[in-house]
């Protein structure tokens, strides 16, 4: 039995658990409510999207938001992997990084993200930030709905 919410499902994959509560506490600021679900790194976001292992039961997320940095599964890798997938590739994937380099931006989006964005240093940028995010995400964009 899948767990059903009526709020739009956010996954965040970061290993680092104080930035994510930065960024579930911003983004609670910054927005309206959300269920907002947490996985560590890029193996365990593609575990939980193919809903496997503990994650069997998950909603599917409306979007999906991931640290690149460091490359490799952890991120790009990871985002390469959903875009690669035909189950998988429609889900919106925003990339967040540390670095404005513009290979580190072009790694990102090369791999499918639709998005990059630049990890703010502050907690009242990580919330202006967040305001933007689901102003657009989840109040503008069209997001395709879970396939029946």
């Amino acid at each position: 039995m899948l767990t059903r919410t009526l709020l739009p499902t956010l996954l965040l994959a970061d290993a680092d658990p104080d930035r994510c509560a930065m960024f579930r506490d911003a983004l609670l600021e910054g927005s309206g409510p959300m269920d907002l679900r947490r996985v560590s790194d890029g193996e365990e976001m593609l575990d939980y999207l193919h809903r496997r292992g503990e994650h069997a039961d998950e909603p599917r997320p409306a979007i999906v938001v991931v640290d690149v940095d460091p490359p490799g599964m952890a991120g790009a890798g990871a985002v390469r992997a959903v875009k690669d997938d035909p189950g998988l590739r429609h889900i919106p994937l925003v990339a967040l990084t540390a670095s404005a380099d513009p290979a580190a931006v072009r790694a990102a989006y090369d791999a499918g993200a639709n998005t990059v964005l630049a990890k703010p240093v502050t907690f009242l940028a990580l919330v202006k930030l967040m305001k933007v995010f689901t102003a657009y995400w989840l109040e503008a964009a069209e997001l395709p709905a879970e396939p029946a």
